[in-house]
């Protein structure tokens, strides 16, 4: 009893902190256009960002902030050690000669070492640029030239030979140091630039400088130039200050993490495995920090390399994006299927979509709930095949939250009946990572949720989603006609199309720019049709097409793992050449059921009449894909041009 008291009383705070506080705004028809979200964490008034370390090795100096893995093991770091390591690098940045106000590029993969300098970096003055490691000399070239950073720390080897042969032609290049030792000094950075040489530098310093230096930042000093994804074309770079930074994590951890601990009882800790040169990596960081949950790093989001982390560390929450989910359902329908129990998987995925939503009926008041024989069958699959999804993901874990792109609801779904509430957030680099988010005990699957705290969002006339708020950026670097584009009169306007329920809650619908129109008139938004398609295996990337043509068609290719993986359930050689598979029916029916699934989410006007499978893949290398692996429709639409007008010749 005492439990359904916590959580009956968790849920009341729940719906003020998400109800009680939003305003909803209608128009003349009646129609919500506007919903706003009151602020629960104070505005940042003084001082930054670079104090948080600080401020906790003052108050609670042997509080575990983060975990480190060492020698085998997940090691703890305490409050004092973390803002001690802070301290050496900023010194070492200073002695390098950083003043206030430069700019620090960091390009490596997650890991402990990315957040001491992106601290440190603050601590010392400077502004941070974050480099995705995968990217090309040419990418490389413009982020550094464009922000003007005089200082790069890679990870290894070839990113620093990257940097290298990006700057090559500046007419200053940056120093590098790098965070692994160079194997062979003379194919990477100059001898004696590591980390640990750039923290030699600083011994002497005394740590009154770094204390006066961070003394001096204020909420509005910039603490970051984040650069965007380049969907549509050259990264901009997007001017995010402490204020920004600050608005998004104090507000998030206002409202998720009191609610979290009084419903599980848990000591909250995650596994961060997102890029921390995506601006959602970088302020999950922060709000752990911040709320002081214990945090340890991953360097991949790959399922086969995370899977054996997360079972390790045991998680109670985490932060992905789609892919991840599409994959650990995709690995628990493939470990069923070399059993011969693929049916039993569908059987149990069709039991917990009803369950699920039986389930939410009940606990949102708006039904009666789970019958007995729906409650036997989940019960029978929660033995045989939700469990063992719980064990992927390490065991203990009962939230996580979504964002990047929707995430299919029937998905979303699957999970909660799994004993996994997967909350979908909604937002841009622009927007300090997230705008909306579903908030806690009050799920909405198909939604991106409400407004987080202290955010506007309303629909303009032309069905695009607007933001308002204390995490709205406030310029693009460099580029003042770009800003004007996006911004007026305190609004962003994200580029995305979207509409508000009778609650306020946000759908996203499509992006703006990619709407096709059928020679039919028909408008139709890919992005519905192309994530769906994605939540299906052996579907890889995809691409929707139809502007201008009489129907709509898709470009897709096959996931590498689901198909090695049906050709081993079916005893066929592993060496199959792609493009003999890309003709095979049994594959192409596989293929179809996918399609199927995405066509029952529109009219038969906007739905996949036609689709043709490429033999390659969408990729970073090859251009066709983001570092946060979106597509970018026109290198796609170049490249496969011939195999588009062939869709439409037949």
């Amino acid at each position: 009893m005492g439990v359904r008291r916590d959580l009956k009383r968790a849920r009341r705070r729940a719906d003020l902190a998400a109800r009680g506080s939003v305003e909803i705004v209608r128009d003349p028809g009646g129609a919500v256009r506007e919903v706003r979200a009151a602020p629960l964490a104070a505005p940042l008034t003084s001082g930054s960002m670079a104090d948080l370390p600080f401020g906790h090795a003052a108050t609670t100096p042997d509080a575990v902030l983060l975990r480190r893995r060492a020698e085998g093991a997940w090691r703890p770091v305490t409050a004092a050690a973390f803002a001690a390591e802070v301290t050496a690098v900023a010194k070492g940045l200073i002695a390098a000669g950083l003043e206030p106000g430069g700019r620090v590029a960091v390009m490596s993969r997650t890991r402990y070492e990315w957040t001491v300098l992106d601290f440190a970096v603050w601590a010392a003055g400077g502004q941070s640029v974050p480099v995705y490691p995968t990217s090309s000399a040419a990418q490389v070239e413009w982020i550094v030239r464009d922000s003007g950073a005089r200082y790069v720390v890679t990870e290894t080897a070839e990113n620093t030979a990257t940097v290298l042969a990006g700057t090559a032609s500046h007419a200053r290049r940056p120093r590098v140091w790098q965070l692994t030792p160079p194997a062979d000094a003379g194919t990477s950075a100059a001898p004696g630039d590591t980390l640990d040489d750039l923290t030699a530098l600083g011994r002497d310093l005394g740590d009154d400088e770094v204390a006066r230096r961070r003394a001096a930042l204020t909420p509005d000093t910039v603490a970051t130039l984040c650069y965007t994804s380049g969907t549509t074309g050259r990264p901009k770079g997007c001017v995010l200050t402490h204020a920004n930074l600050h608005a998004e994590a104090a507000n998030t951890v206002e409202l998720l993490h009191p609610v979290f601990q009084a419903v599980t009882g848990q000591t909250a800790s995650t596994l961060l495995f997102l890029p921390l040169a995506h601006i959602l990596g970088r302020t999950l960081q922060l709000a752990c920090l911040m709320a002081r949950i214990e945090t340890g790093h991953f360097p991949s989001v790959k399922p086969d390399e995370l899977r054996p982390a997360l079972r390790e560390f045991r998680p109670t929450f985490l932060v992905g994006v789609p892919y991840l989910f599409e994959k650990i359902h995709d690995t628990g329908r493939a470990t069923a299927e070399k059993i011969g129990r693929g049916a039993s998987f569908d059987r149990a995925e069709r039991i917990a979509v009803r369950f699920a939503e039986a389930y939410l009926r009940k606990f949102l008041g708006t039904g009666k709930g789970p019958g007995p024989g729906l409650y036997a069958a989940w019960a029978l699959y929660d033995l045989l095949v939700y469990r063992r999804i719980r064990k992927e993901l390490g065991g203990r874990m009962r939230y996580a939250i979504s964002g990047g792109s929707p995430l299919d609801r029937d998905l979303n779904l699957f999970f909660n009946a799994a004993g996994i509430v997967v909350y979908e957030g909604y937002g841009l680099t622009e927007t300090t990572a997230a705008a909306t988010i579903v908030p806690p005990l009050s799920p909405r699957p198909g939604t991106v949720g409400l407004p987080v705290p202290g955010v506007a969002v309303r629909i303009a006339d032309d069905g695009e989603v607007l933001i308002s708020g204390g995490v709205v950026f406030g310029a693009y670097w460099n580029d003042p006609a770009a800003t004007d584009a996006v911004l007026s009169g305190g609004w962003f306007a994200t580029g995305d199309l979207g509409r508000l329920d009778e609650d306020g809650y946000l759908t996203i619908t499509g992006r703006k720019k990619d709407i096709l129109v059928t020679s039919g008139g028909k408008n139709v938004s890919p992005s519905i049709l192309e994530d769906r398609l994605r939540s299906r295996s052996p579907v890889g990337q995809c691409l929707v097409v139809g502007d201008n043509r009489p129907f709509v068609a898709a470009l897709i290719t096959l996931d590498p793992e689901a198909v090695a993986h049906w050709l081993t359930v079916r005893k066929l050689p592993q060496d199959t050449p792609l493009a003999e598979l890309v003709h095979d029916e049994r594959l192409r029916r596989e293929v179809q059921k996918a399609v199927d699934h995405a066509n029952e989410a529109v009219s038969r006007a906007e739905s996949i009449r036609a689709f043709v499978l490429v033999e390659g893949e969408f990729t970073e290398e090859n251009g066709m894909l983001t570092p946060s692996l979106k597509v970018k429709r026109h290198a796609v639409t170049a490249a496969y041009a011939e195999r588009i007008e062939a869709l439409y010749r037949g």
